[in-house]
């Protein structure tokens, strides 16, 4: 029987008696996925590294299945790993908690983490593991989005950029007024949004775009953690009403693919240019492995460069659908194999609704993996691996406005500085010949965020004070 026969009810029951069989086929199946072995093309590949001048060539690496996997997919299947030496064995994840719980406890020596991860665990935030997390380049930026439910659609509820297109200036007033209406006629079972991990930018951009429209989310609805393989499912048996995970679950879950939503907003219109995913590593790692960690971040950019050349997102897309990765195959043979796939990766981009009208809308900001669209400002030397440390102390403003630290750290730059390793990036990049911004910090302008409200990292306590919708308010934050 199909998933539509479940009942909340059925789910809710059950859900004590399976949790103990649901981690452990979590387990099996993330170890029976993984992709294993080396393609033909990867042999073919003539190292420049020879494996026993690193310090540690075998290593184990994560990834979760969704499309932000594409680089570690690429590296494997295109031989970057190998050309710098390394063995690699890649290992699925079932959630990003356990993608960044792996390195903490030593199961992984590298993985991809969610924005905010990195400086959460430097910081204590609440639902983050206190440890020494390092990033020094970022996987990707945008690739997600915000999925809400038909029942949202059918009360009036459309994409933002149709608010934009008919309410201009005032498209923020008009979608506050109809989501303030959603959530009056709710009960409290049906204001539950789900991010895939506390404490990380997802968690940040649903409750930011709440708050720019004058709905208070820490009043209005519940915020849970769902893997991003299981939001479809648990929107269908009305465990929640709407997720913000990345590609390519939006995607399958609007009409003509799973029929149970419409995507709301990428998260490319709360913040333009925003990193997503980090490459991350326990500090120890550098410490004790710095040619291997060389070696890794440069098999990585290589890959992101390779994702992000026009020519070769089809057969990237292609790749991912391979059941070792995201396994999003169309159960229509006739279908397109990248139908769940390609909107994401090749940025022809449906919204999705229930009224037959196309919202397909083609852009090359859709998931940028190294070059950076015209349509994004950007510096001299930019490119989308590159780390700006400001946005380490914009996520860290965001703790602290929902309440997962106390106040705003004292020692923020330092804090950014230890985790996010610029420093290494630079140096790596240059052994690349890759040209990198001079400097480390930058203002992020009004136009880039939805609320057209700009951040200046060099006054972090003055912007988390202009929100007028914040955890303790109206207590004003001030340095610890």
């Amino acid at each position: 029987m199909g998933d539509n026969n479940w009942t909340r009810r059925d789910f809710l029951l059950g859900l004590g008696t399976t949790t103990a069989g649901i981690a452990l086929s979590s387990c099996g199946i993330s170890g029976d996925k993984s992709a294993s072995g080396l393609t033909k093309e990867a042999l073919a590949v003539q190292p420049v590294v020879r494996s026993q001048d690193l310090e540690k060539p075998d290593i184990t690496v994560g990834y979760v299945p969704v499309n932000d996997c594409a680089p570690f997919a690429i590296a494997w299947k295109k031989g970057f790993f190998r050309k710098y030496g390394l063995n690699v064995k890649l290992n699925r994840e079932a959630s990003w908690a356990t993608s960044r719980d792996g390195l903490i406890f030593g199961r992984l020596d590298a993985s991809p983490v969610v924005s905010g991860a990195v400086t959460n665990a430097r910081i204590g935030a609440e639902g983050a593991r206190h440890a020494p997390l390092c990033a020094a380049m970022t996987i990707h930026r945008h690739g997600n989005a915000m999925t809400m439910n038909k029942a949202m659609w059918d009360f009036g509820l459309r994409p933002w950029y149709e608010y934009q297109q008919q309410y201009g200036d005032g498209a923020l007033a008009a979608f506050g007024k109809d989501f303030r209406a959603y959530f009056d006629k709710q009960s409290p079972e049906n204001k539950v949004w789900a991010v895939v991990l506390s404490s990380a930018i997802y968690e940040y951009f649903v409750r930011y775009i709440s708050a720019a429209a004058g709905v208070d989310p820490l009043k209005e609805f519940r915020v849970i953690i769902v893997p991003p393989p299981q939001m479809v499912t648990n929107v269908r048996i009305g465990a929640m009403q709407a997720y913000m995970v990345a590609e390519p679950w939006n995607t399958r879950a609007i009409t003509g693919n799973e029929n149970i939503g419409f995507t709301f907003a990428q998260g490319k219109e709360v913040w333009l240019g925003h990193p997503d995913r980090l490459l991350g590593v326990m500090e120890s790692f550098i410490e004790k492995y710095p040619k291997t960690y060389r070696s890794l971040v440069k098999a990585m950019i290589e890959a992101c460069q390779y994702c992000s050349k026009p020519e070769n997102r089809q057969e990237v897309a292609e790749l991912l659908t391979d059941r070792s990765f995201t396994g999003a195959r169309p159960k229509n043979k006739n279908a397109p194999i990248t139908k769940f796939t390609a909107p994401g990766i090749l940025g022809s981009y449906n919204y999705g609704g229930f009224d037959g009208k196309d919202r397909t809308i083609q852009a090359a900001d859709t998931t940028i993996f190294y070059d950076i669209p015209d349509n994004l400002p950007k510096q001299p030397g930019e490119h989308a691996t590159f780390m700006w440390r400001s946005r380490s102390i914009w996520l860290m403003t965001q703790a602290a406005r929902w309440g997962q630290i106390q106040e705003f750290p004292k020692n923020a730059e330092e804090l950014a500085e230890k985790g996010w390793r610029t420093d290494l990036y630079r140096e790596i990049a240059s052994e690349m010949g890759i040209e990198c911004p001079k400097d480390d910090y930058k203002v992020e302008a009004a136009e880039v965020f939805i609320d057209k409200k700009p951040f200046d990292p060099s006054d972090p306590v003055g912007y988390l004070n202009s929100f007028e919708i914040r955890a303790k308010s109206p207590v004003r934050f001030f340095m610890s």
